[in-house]
């Protein structure tokens, strides 16, 4: 319980870090809400005095009643303009707040380690930065601006009726603690059922994710039934869950009500004996009777504020548990890069898991000489993949060193390392934007003509040119109106408007057919003239060009040596060959 209590204190400190910066909205909503309630307690009081005026049939004082009247309305008016200006301000804090904690959570994200995005659903982490973000700015502030214009509320209140009598004030604060135990006791009980809906809400976005992105798959495989019945579940299950967070948090209400109308009655009851004795005038029996309303109304709305704030702060700990996850190290402050990069890399003894119990490379050592090609071939699993997540330094060696230029990697800054290498993947990836924007995405300031230049070079040119806006045509979300072929040539594209010293091609060219794959060939080996270049691939073309093919097997490597000098091992290597690559010979 003390552990409980000790986060939470914590959480709300560590949330109102966020307000801060924008504390001048909190003290005009503070000073707003001061007036607000200061005159919605003045206006019954105003009322008491205007029916005192009121001394019987025929004994009017008008003077009096309209003054107090002309009170009422200056009162009313002062109310309505101050919450307005507190909703305005109390509406800047939460669209600020919930911009910067999206923002942080944003960036925070372009600093994890992919050994954690990984792990994660994509669906949750969205969720963490959209969904948990909008219900903790709008239910914090929110919460909390309500609670406070209830304490005042309830501070106010007491001190009229202590001025008018103290009996009477002290049978409200007696049956006051039943009201704040009910609120207590529902609050505790839907704490639990506001952490679980917040969990399965974010199953429940990562499973929307992965059924979008999946949707051809999911028709090819008529698996439209079972991915339905998958998200039912999900579903079914937030819903019992959000049913039960509402059910309790709405008992809240009612059952205050209960007890407040209870006070409210013995308020009524006491106030009538002392005006029917004398004790109090007719009109200070409606300001009672008004200020027992007023006292009572901010415990139903501090219940229901508990379970609103308890709801924000759950889901503020899911967006703290994000940005409080490890980052990418940062042992390479300090840039002791090579003035002019010339692209030796070089392994030595490098192992890497990515479970402790489950060894992926195993002791690889290789040198890769400027302007040498060399490349992978192997099974699939064997590690070819993860060797070229290690030179880009997503992972770092679990044992080993890698060189670059003759320093190690881990001691390099990752954007400056990463700046001298260039990578194009089998798995493609375009932003929504213009053709042209995502050719020029490493390198904005290139214009049309080596634009267009980089686009020839990949062959992407021609079917860029038969777009409705060609290079101007916007692509949706991953490119996904346009073939993978053509997705990956932009992606070929992109590397050559701006080849750095070293280059990683893993299958760059799976998804080009076989005469538009020969013709970017002799493009590539142009490009990679005088550059250090990692080809994982398993066309024959690619692989006997290589200056050194390296052949991994169970995550090490096994052969190596140039075409001719594998096949005359007759390995591993030849055995792969005679099985992949000679029917595909003989038919070309």
């Amino acid at each position: 319980m003390r552990k409980r209590i000790s986060k939470k204190i914590g959480t709300l400190r560590r949330s109102a870090r966020y307000i801060k910066p924008y504390w001048g909205y909190a003290v005009i909503s503070g000073l707003c809400t001061l007036v607000h309630v200061a005159s919605e307690l003045l206006i019954p009081i105003f009322w008491g005095d205007a029916i005192d005026h009121m001394i019987g049939a025929g004994k009017v004082l008008f003077d009096g009643v309209w003054r107090y009247v002309v009170y009422i309305i200056i009162a009313t008016l002062l109310a309505a303009v101050a919450h307005y200006f507190m909703e305005v301000s109390n509406h800047e804090i939460i669209c600020k707040v919930g911009r910067d904690l999206r923002d942080e959570a944003t960036e925070k994200t372009h600093r994890l380690p992919l050994s954690y995005l990984d792990t994660q659903p994509t669906g949750d982490v969205v969720s963490r930065i959209i969904s948990d973000v909008d219900v903790f700015s709008e239910g914090f502030f929110t919460g909390f601006s309500h609670m406070l214009s209830g304490l005042l509320t309830i501070i106010g209140t007491l001190a009229i009726l202590l001025h008018y009598n103290i009996i009477i004030t002290l049978i409200v604060v007696a049956l006051t603690p039943f009201s704040m135990l009910v609120t207590a006791y529902v609050a505790k009980k839907t704490r639990r059922h506001f952490i679980e809906q917040a969990e399965i809400r974010g199953e429940e976005t990562a499973l929307i994710s992965e059924l979008m992105d999946g949707q051809q798959v999911i028709h090819a495989y008529s698996h439209e039934k079972r991915s339905v019945a998958e998200f039912d579940e999900v579903n079914e299950r937030l819903g019992k869950s959000a049913l039960k967070a509402t059910f309790f948090s709405s008992l809240a209400n009612p059952c205050t009500r209960v007890v407040n109308s209870v006070i409210y009655a013995c308020v009524c009851a006491a106030s009538a004996v002392f005006a029917v004795g004398g004790g109090i005038t007719v009109g200070q029996l409606s300001v009672f009777i008004s200020h027992a309303g007023h006292y009572a109304h901010p415990f139903n709305e501090i219940s229901g504020v508990i379970t609103e704030v308890q709801n924000a702060l759950r889901c503020v700990d899911r967006v703290f548990g994000l940005l409080d996850q490890p980052e990418e190290s940062h042992e390479s402050e300090a840039n002791n890069a090579p003035a002019s990069a010339r692209g030796r890399v070089e392994l030595k003894n490098v192992s890497f898991r990515y479970l402790p119990d489950r060894p992926v490379l195993n002791n690889i050592s290789l040198k890769a000489e400027p302007g040498q090609r060399i490349a992978i071939v192997g099974p699939t699993g064997c590690g070819k993949t993860t060797l070229i997540n290690l030179l880009m330094r997503f992972y770092d060696v679990d044992s080993g060193a890698i060189y670059f230029d003759g320093v190690d990697i881990k001691t390099l800054d990752r954007a400056t390392l990463r700046k001298n290498i260039g990578m194009v993947l089998q798995d493609t990836w375009l932003h929504s934007g213009t053709i042209k924007q995502n050719i020029a995405y490493g390198n904005p300031d290139a214009t049309d003509e080596q634009i267009i230049d980089a686009a020839r070079a990949a062959h992407a040119h021609s079917f860029i040119r038969r777009l409705p806006d060609g290079y101007n045509t916007v692509i949706s979300e991953n490119g996904d109106n346009l073939s993978a072929g053509q997705k990956q040539l932009i992606c070929l594209a992109r590397i050559m408007l701006s080849p750095p010293p070293v280059l990683i091609l893993d299958e760059a060219t799976s998804s080009i057919d076989i005469r538009t794959e020969h013709k970017i060939q002799r493009a590539l080996s142009s490009m990679m003239q005088g550059r250090t270049s990692f080809v994982v691939a398993h066309r024959l073309s690619t692989v006997k060009q290589a200056d050194l093919i390296l052949v991994m097997h169970e995550g090490s490597i096994v052969e190596r040596g140039t075409h001719e000098q594998l096949l005359a091992q007759n390995g591993f290597y030849a055995a792969m060959y005679n099985s992949q690559f000679a029917e595909f010979e003989r038919h070309n």
